[in-house]
C-alpha cells in the first residue's frame, strides 16, 4: 500500500484528508464520507526545485511544455500516493518567479541536456501564469518558489566563474552581491506577501502550503572540494559558507516570515536535509553535474532522494500535521 493510503487507512477512512481542509456542512455529510467526498482539487506550483528538471529526477512528464516536471518530483510522487483521492494540476515551470505565478507569463527552456546544454524541443512556447489554474473550487494550493526571484542561477554561475578566476581564494562572490542582498531578499518579501495574497483571493476556500528549499551548502564548507565538478565547481569556500547564510537561510526565512503573516502552512525542508547537501556522501542534491561518465547536468538541484523526502513531509502537512 502506498506510505499516503496506509497513514489514511490508520486514521480510518478517505475522508479524513478532506477533514482537514474542509468542514461538512450537515451531520448526514459527516456521517457518510465516503459518499460525499469527491477528489480533493490540488495546484502545485513552483520552479524547478518543484518540478524537478535533472535526469536524476526521473523522465519527464507529458506533455512537455519545456517546463520540465519530471515523474519522480515530490507533487509527482504525492499524486501517485493519493491516486484517485486527489485531482492534481502540476503546474511548476523550471525558471518560474513569484510573478511567473501571480501575473506573467514564462517562456521555459525546457530541460537542459549534454552535451550542447539546450533543449533539442527549444524553443517552447510562452506558458500561463500559474495562479491561473486555481479557482474558486480548488482545495489545496502548495507553492514552492522564491529562489529566482534572488537570481540565485545567475549568483551561482558568477560566483564559480569568479571562484575560478581567484584560484578558490577569499571571497570574490561575496564581495560582489553581499551589499544588494538585502535589497533583494526585500523586495522578495513584498512579492512573496504580494503572491500569497492573490493566491487566496483567486482560491479563498483553499489551504496554502508553501514549501521551503533543503540544504545545499554544508554547515561546514570545508567539505566541498574545490574542482569538482560534482559538487560546485570552482564555488571558493568562503564564499559557499557565505551563500548559505546569507542567501540560503535568509531565503527561507522570508518564506517562513511571509506564510505565517498569511496564516498559510510553511513546509520546512532544512532542518530533514542537514547532513544531505551537495558535499555530503549520502547527497540529496546534485553539484553542478550529476555524473561526469556519463555526463548528466544536476545544476545544483535536489536528486530524487530529496524529492522523496520533500513528498514525505508535504503529503504530513496537508494531512494536518
Amino acid at each position: 500500500m502506498p506510505r499516503f493510503l496506509s497513514r489514511l487507512a490508520v486514521t480510518g477512512t478517505a475522508a479524513v484528508l478532506a477533514a482537514t481542509l474542509t468542514t461538512p456542512t450537515t451531520v448526514q455529510a459527516a456521517a457518510k464520507p465516503a459518499e460525499r467526498t469527491r477528489a480533493l482539487s490540488w495546484v502545485a506550483m513552483g520552479d524547478s526545485f518543484t518540478a524537478g528538471v535533472i535526469e536524476a529526477t526521473g523522465a519527464e512528464t507529458e506533455p512537455r511544455d519545456g517546463c520540465a516536471r519530471t515523474v519522480e518530483s515530490y507533487p509527482e510522487i504525492i499524486r501517485r500516493d493519493l491516486g484517485a483521492l486527489t485531482d492534481l494540476r502540476n503546474v511548476s515551470c523550471s525558471g518560474a518567479t513569484t510573478e511567473n505565478v501571480r501575473t506573467t507569463k514564462l517562456s521555459p527552456l525546457g530541460r537542459p541536456l549534454p552535451p550542447l546544454g539546450t533543449d533539442p524541443n527549444a524553443p517552447f512556447p510562452p506558458v500561463p501564469p500559474q495562479i491561473d489554474s486555481a479557482g474558486p473550487d480548488t482545495d489545496l494550493i502548495t507553492v514552492g518558489i522564491g529562489g529566482n526571484d534572488l537570481g540565485f542561477g545567475g549568483i551561482l554561475k558568477d560566483c564559480i566563474e569568479l571562484g575560478a578566476t581567484h584560484l578558490g581564494l577569499g571571497t570574490p562572490c561575496k564581495d560582489k552581491y553581499d551589499a544588494a542582498l538585502p535589497g533583494l531578499l526585500a523586495g522578495l518579501s513584498t512579492d512573496y506577501g504580494t503572491m500569497l495574497t492573490a493566491l487566496h483571493a483567486k482560491a479563498p476556500s483553499a489551504k496554502v502550503i508553501t514549501v521551503g528549499y533543503p540544504h545545499l551548502v554544508p554547515e561546514d564548507a570545508d567539505l566541498c572540494t574545490y574542482g569538482d565538478l560534482r559538487q560546485f565547481a570552482t564555488f571558493s569556500t568562503g564564499d559557499l559558507a557565505w551563500a548559505r547564510t546569507a542567501i540560503l537561510e535568509p531565503l527561507n526565512a522570508v518564506i517562513a516570515r511571509s506564510s505565517a503573516d498569511h496564516g498559510d502552512t510553511f513546509v520546512d525542508l532544512y532542518p530533514a536535509t542537514a547532513g544531505h547537501s551537495v558535499c555530503d556522501a549520502d547527497h540529496w542534491v546534485d553539484g553542478v553535474l550529476t555524473s561526469v561518465l556519463p555526463l548528466k547536468y544536476g545544476l545544483v538541484h535536489p536528486n530524487a532522494r530529496s524529492q522523496a523526502g520533500a513528498a514525505a513531509v508535504v503529503e504530513h502537512a496537508v494531512l494536518g500535521g
